[in-house]
């Protein structure tokens, strides 16, 4: 018989007491200690899962080399894995509600024609979810629906079915008969999650798991649950913008650097192989305030599109608005434009745009601001054969950036002409020859005489 016992845990952050406390010593919230019954599973019980027994071994016979990973058929998932899915390992995918996480992981499972995938569906019937396949179009034999939330019934389908790839939408509907309490609880999903990455070790067999997200935008259930998968992704992007990014936030098999772009179509997520045409908007006419920033994220270079509208204050104390850039990041370049450049500029309205819906944390993106900021406060435009591309320093030095060679391609592959760059890139260049006019500056003020 298995032996019951209650326990308070932490819904913020699952920190675990044996009696309700009023703060949680972890994270400080209040009145978040919820109780739940915990029942320990007798030896009969336990054990559904086959874990295979490993003995120790010296570092020095254990032999290294590239490890097995499948191939998603998707250009931009792979990128974000590092190369593809890592056999045996367990991926954790979160984002806000309605964003696509089922319609990107059901397009995923669809597209793998040479691999068998069992999709687990807890929220969604099977109906539900063929009539997204109907609307995404894709026909595949190998693909198969199962509506089931308690993990040994999944074990053993799993068994059954073989599957090549396995993904859980979502790890907050399972339960287990070890825990007492509703699914979705801080314990189910941790237990949940233990037997899932106790599967994948010992089958070789990659998860996915589809996670939701507080309204903090965290990961909804404990924190442990991001320390037990070898990969994080969080699936991010506007509704009201056609785009979504997948961002990697831990991955033990690659970088946490790298980025994937769709676009939400009727028929699905479509893969943007060339984001920087799209986040470069096609104008008429050249108006002012409009500055072009060669940016990296990971190794992908990015041409993005930064918009400044300075303003008379029309109150007493002048608003500070970004979208996109970091609102403590804007007030500096503003504070250094003024100081070391004599731009009159802390009684004026300042607001900032990133183009396409982007968060941008690259500092190279800084010429680009401070040029959109001046082009809007002058009312010049800046040419629109001219990109950005350097940090600036709190005395007013433009400093040199990383991957300024793929910058450079970039913004020429795309038609630029000129490129605006720290003068101390140019030593390492020296050798490279570019159609691009490379346009070095070393101060603040020598980069407003070429603006100006």
């Amino acid at each position: 018989m298995s032996k019951s016992k209650s326990v308070y845990f932490c819904q913020s952050c699952g920190h675990q007491s044996g009696k309700w406390i009023g703060k949680c010593p972890s994270c400080g919230e209040w009145n978040t200690f919820v109780e739940e019954v915990i029942s320990k599973p007798s030896k009969k019980e336990a054990g559904n899962i086959d874990i295979i027994k490993s003995v120790p071994t010296a570092v020095q016979d254990i032999t290294s080399g590239n490890e097995r990973r499948i191939n998603t058929n998707s250009t931009e998932l792979n990128r974000v894995l590092g190369g593809g899915m890592v056999m045996g390992s367990i991926v954790l995918i979160g984002g806000e509600p309605g964003i696509g996480k089922s319609t990107l992981m059901l397009q995923v499972a669809l597209n793998m024609m040479d691999k068998k995938i069992l999709y687990i569906s807890g929220e969604e019937s099977q109906q539900q979810i063929k009539m997204r396949a109907d609307r995404i179009g894709i026909q595949n034999d190998k693909c198969y629906l199962l509506n089931e939330t308690f993990t040994d019934s999944i074990f053993k389908h799993c068994k059954e079915v073989e599957p090549d790839l396995v993904i859980i939408d979502s790890i907050q509907t399972l339960h287990t008969n070890i825990i007492d309490s509703s699914p979705g609880s801080i314990s189910q999903i941790r237990e949940t999650a233990s037997q899932l990455q106790r599967y994948a070790k010992s089958s070789n067999v990659p998860v996915m798991l589809i996670g939701h997200i507080t309204k903090d935008g965290n990961l909804a259930g404990p924190k442990v649950l991001e320390h037990m998968v070898d990969t994080v992704l969080q699936f991010e992007g506007d509704r009201h913008y056609g785009f979504r990014i997948l961002r990697s936030v831990k991955n033990r098999f690659g970088s946490t650097s790298e980025l994937g772009i769709y676009e939400m179509m009727s028929n699905g997520l479509r893969e943007v192989i060339n984001p920087s045409e799209i986040l470069l908007s096609n104008r008429d006419e050249v108006a002012s305030g409009v500055a072009i920033a060669a940016m990296i994220e990971g190794q992908r270079p990015l041409l993005i599109e930064t918009q400044a509208l300075i303003s008379t204050a029309a109150f007493g104390t002048p608003q500070r608005s970004s979208t996109g850039f970091d609102l403590r990041r804007l007030n500096m370049l503003l504070a250094v434009l003024e100081k070391r450049s004599g731009f009159r500029i802390s009684s004026k309205d300042v607001f900032l745009n990133i183009a396409g819906g982007l968060k941008v944390d690259d500092p190279a993106i800084d010429l680009a601001v401070s040029a959109a900021i001046i082009s809007s406060l002058d009312d010049k435009a800046v040419p629109p054969n001219m990109c950005f591309a350097g940090e600036i320093g709190l005395s007013g030095e433009i400093r040199t950036v990383s991957h300024i060679e793929n910058r450079i391609s970039e913004a020429e592959k795309l038609g630029f002409e000129k490129i605006v760059l720290s003068k101390y890139c140019l030593k390492n260049l020296s050798n490279k020859k570019f159609k691009i006019e490379l346009i070095p500056v070393g101060k603040v003020r020598d980069f407003v005489e070429v603006l100006i």
